[in-house]
């Protein structure tokens, strides 16, 4: 072979490598099969999903009854507690990284406020890996386990986290699809959507 020959041919090669590794990656980060994830579910959460669940750290008890409607379990402990007529739900992810950054700051609020109730719902499959989040970056949160995207679903809400609401007495008043930045933030927020 001469030296273009030589070229062409490898240069053919190697557009066929890098387009089977681009179908193959796009393939993992869709799952498999190639279908798209639940809707509220990123590829990562996914996987997570089908990786199986393992041991759950105990957590602190959910509050009993529905949250905005919604039947879910409490992830690592058994609902106890009374609901409040307040509540502050914080629609997480043990992936997330806005979560990671947003969840400290309503920890604090939780503690502000101790007649609200202040919790998350984790948006995930894997409840192992949730509680062990929650564990390893010290929040005491009680949080739901939403293994199906059962609340998203319920409430139509968009295919994206971190999502918070203000529920009063059952009722979803207002919905903040962003992340919140400060303890006074989210204060604030919760005093408008009750206003």
């Amino acid at each position: 072979m001469n030296k273009l020959t030589s070229y062409i041919v490898g240069s053919v090669i190697a557009a066929i490598v890098v387009a089977v590794l681009a179908f193959v990656g796009a393939r993992n980060l869709l799952g498999s099969g190639g279908q798209e994830p639940e809707r509220g579910v990123d590829a990562a959460a996914s996987a997570s999903a089908q990786a199986g669940e393992g041991d759950v750290v105990k957590r602190p008890a959910c509050p009993e009854g529905a949250v905005a409607g919604v039947d879910l379990e409490c992830l690592g402990a058994q609902a106890q507690s009374a609901a409040k007529d307040v509540q502050v739900v914080n629609v997480w992810a043990w992936w997330c990284e806005s979560c990671r950054a947003e969840l400290p700051y309503l920890q604090e609020v939780a503690t502000a406020h101790p007649d609200w109730d202040v919790v998350g719902v984790h948006a995930d499959g894997n409840a192992a890996n949730g509680a062990a989040f929650l564990q390893d970056i010290g929040i005491d949160l009680p949080s739901y386990q939403d293994a199906s995207n059962k609340f998203a679903g319920q409430l139509g809400l968009p295919g994206v986290i971190p999502i918070t609401l203000v529920v009063y007495k059952g009722e979803v008043k207002k919905q903040y699809i962003k992340p919140f930045e400060s303890t006074a933030d989210i204060e604030k927020a919760v005093e408008e959507a009750l206003a």
